[in-house]
């Protein structure tokens, strides 16, 4: 499929009934798997690929360059629609968002998400109007474009958990022109329907953070379209890892290798384009 073609399809899973699952690999070769697993798209994840750094993730740990050219290798690993975490858009101005979207639908990304989380600790969240007009001029510059804007209020993972704050955000960011909306840090499945009933456009949460592991079934009856990972598989890779390794240097045993995938698995992931 071309650019154009995983955007109709992207926007045809926001359409369609229920909500869909959008896994975040955090490299080519997860994505690979994941693609292989017959999920519909994907989505890169800025923990995800922090880590893989051997760095933290936010406080610009991560610069736009890097983000980009790991979403251009998920991009070409797969024939799936891919959507890139944008952070804040790396920069406080609106044209730091443009120059930011300009590059991503350059690199043939279905998609992608800007945050209103400043990555300054002493003041972690833009003010209220600054957040709406960096969304208005992300949404400018892809007008017309293939791309599919999702837009984050970020109030839940900061320290401020303000419902109604939140939801005014995502609707003032619906009004600039956001496609798809996320507030994510959501714990409760009431807050989470509130929060879907308030705005219309889709919305999408978050699974495998704090909180109860909502099912797929629950979540859409509450009215969510779109549930990402966001560093959670890479974390739960991570966690095997450090679990052989501890098996490994504490007991002088290797009985994690029961349960890896094995090299002609691997190879088969790894060999063809799912999609």
């Amino acid at each position: 499929m071309n650019q154009a073609e995983k955007v109709a399809c992207f926007r045809a899973l926001h359409q369609g009934r229920g909500a869909f699952v959008m896994p975040n690999p955090w490299d080519a070769g997860s994505a690979r798997i994941l693609a292989a697993l017959g999920f519909e798209a994907l989505a890169t994840t800025s923990a995800g690929l922090a880590f893989s750094l051997g760095r933290r993730d936010g406080q610009g740990a991560v610069s736009r360059e890097e983000t980009l050219a790991n979403a251009a290798a998920i991009v070409a690993a797969t024939d799936r629609p891919v959507s890139a975490d944008l952070e804040n858009g790396f920069g406080d101005a609106p044209e730091d968002c443009v120059a930011t979207l300009r590059a991503a639908i350059a690199i043939g990304l279905a998609g992608g998400s800007i945050e209103d989380a400043t990555g300054d600790p002493a003041n972690p969240i833009y003010d209220f109007n600054q957040a709406a007009e960096r969304v208005a001029a992300a949404a400018e510059a892809v007008r017309g474009q293939p791309f599919v804007l999702t837009a984050r209020a970020e109030n839940f993972l900061h320290g401020c958990p303000d419902l109604d704050d939140t939801i005014r955000r995502l609707q003032a960011f619906a009004a600039a022109g956001a496609e798809v909306l996320y507030a994510p840090g959501l714990t409760e499945i009431g807050q989470i329907r509130t929060l879907c009933a308030a705005v219309d456009r889709p919305v999408n949460v978050v699974m495998g953070l704090a909180g109860k592991p909502f099912s797929v079934a629950e979540l859409a009856e509450a009215g969510v379209k779109r549930i990402s990972l966001g560093g959670s598989l890479a974390r739960a890779a991570l966690g095997a890892l450090l679990r052989a390794g501890r098996e490994i240097r504490e007991q002088g045993r290797f009985g994690f290798a029961a349960e890896a995938l094995g090299s002609a698995e691997a190879e088969a992931f790894m060999v063809s384009r799912a999609g």
